[in-house]
């Protein structure tokens, strides 16, 4: 067996393919506190903003957030930064973590034995609860959890209110004996074997987060990244002219439905009762997914003559027209031609804004991966590098990281895709 360590050049070739992951952050203070798969390596992250550092750049913009690791590692090198994110869940989630060094351990070991107490005395009820809820927990489950859900909005304190609401979310489902693997779809046809008990679960996830607030005190004091629950495609609340790094990996053009892949942690806590619950907070993210676009038929042909589009235009109603036939071959028509003009667009807009709100020495780096549905190629990184100059951006280049479906087995198409990062300079 080899030690990667013996060898540095495989090593860091390994870790570079790694590094458009959520697979390392697990192992990380803090960064593993909720897995988000659709993050990237925070190792990665603080190799970047290090290097730029001494660059010269020590304002950073992340347009999309997801779990906060550049945030996180922002605060981590005494460096300014302001994060985005539209999706009200995940800015709660990334919210909560940045906590960390505003909230002495004490204070949290002594507000959660607190809870678990109250929670013990609180009568409880699952009768309210939507019917997907009560396929996910047993009733044992659920009266312990709603407990613990009560006792929280018992709180009055804001940031301990908040940093409790984030534990409980996070817990959630390492409780349920069903097909709920973090951030993925519910089955609750399915189950597993390695449950915890809620309040079990509750008690070792705060052991954890006093644990790694312990390792990181020492490394930062002082809090210096913001984050916005604003959508980065319209104006938001960044200076202008102020960053001069960004560091982020928008949703890919894959067709993950983002709000639906929370349906479970908004409808525990009631932010949502049904699927026009779920269409709403879909409202607020770039449309990514087939769900999200099916009203866009008669306003994606203005879409494709907007000059935000103008350097791919021709390109992009080429594959537009071979996906809307390619459509009629296909059981589920789902709107890829729709979702395809939607999602260029929407990062047009995000260049835009970005083109606003960065220096004239700004540097981007875009982790992306490019899209094939129904079989046919789209060029992510080609057409995202085409909008960013059309912005005002100067120069672009890709920096391939690894490939992605070259396993064909169970595939729907046998196109091989790549992912990596885009270099994008102002």
């Amino acid at each position: 067996m080899i030690e990667l360590s013996l060898f540095p050049e495989l090593d860091s070739e390994l870790q570079d393919k790694k590094s458009s992951t959520f697979e390392d952050n697990m192992k990380l203070p803090i960064h593993r506190w909720y897995r988000y798969t659709a993050g990237f390596s925070a190792t990665w992250v603080a190799k970047i903003i290090e290097e730029e550092i001494l660059n010269g750049r020590t304002r950073i913009i992340d347009p999309f957030v997801g779990s906060g690791t550049v945030a996180l590692e922002s605060t981590m090198h005494e460096v300014e930064a302001f994060g985005l994110e539209s999706n009200p869940y995940v800015f709660k989630i990334a919210s909560a973590k940045l906590l960390w060094n505003h909230i002495s351990i004490t204070k949290i070991q002594q507000a959660s034995r607190q809870l678990i107490q109250r929670a013990k005395e609180i009568d409880t009820s699952v009768e309210n609860y939507p019917l997907i809820i009560r396929k996910c927990f047993p009733d044992e489950t659920l009266l312990k959890l709603d407990a613990l859900k009560n006792a929280c909005l018992e709180i009055e304190e804001g940031d301990i209110q908040n940093f409790f609401w984030f534990v409980i979310t996070s817990i959630l489902r390492s409780t349920s004996p069903v097909g709920t693997a973090q951030w993925q779809y519910i089955q609750p046809n399915k189950s597993k074997a390695n449950v915890l008990d809620p309040f079990a679960a509750f008690e070792k996830k705060i052991i954890e987060i006093c644990s790694d607030i312990r390792k990181c005190s020492l490394r930062s004091s002082n809090h210096k990244a913001l984050i916005l629950q604003q959508d980065a495609r319209g104006e938001v609340d960044i200076p202008d002219n102020w960053g001069d790094l960004v560091i982020t990996s928008p949703p890919y053009a894959n067709n993950y439905d983002y709000a639906d892949a929370m349906r479970l942690e908004m409808s525990f806590w009631g932010d949502i009762e049904n699927y026009k619950g779920l269409k709403e907070v879909s409202r607020h993210l770039v449309r990514a997914c087939t769900q999200h676009v099916s009203r866009l038929k008669n306003d994606v042909f203005d879409m494709m003559e907007s000059s935000l589009l103008e350097p791919i235009k021709e390109e992009l109603r080429i594959k537009f027209d071979l996906l809307a036939k390619e459509r009629e071959n296909h059981g589920g028509k789902k709107n890829y031609h729709l979702m395809i003009v939607a999602y260029f667009y929407d990062l047009a807009q995000v260049f835009n804004t970005l083109s606003k709100k960065t220096s004239e020495k700004c540097k981007m780096c875009f982790v992306v991966g490019d899209s094939a549905p129904y079989g046919i190629y789209i060029p992510v990184d080609e057409w995202l590098g085409k909008l960013a100059l059309n912005s005002g951006f100067k120069s672009f280049s890709f920096e391939k990281l690894r490939d992605r479906n070259i396993k064909w087995k169970n595939r729907k198409h046998r196109v091989p895709l790549k992912e990596g990062r885009l270099w994008i300079n102002k």
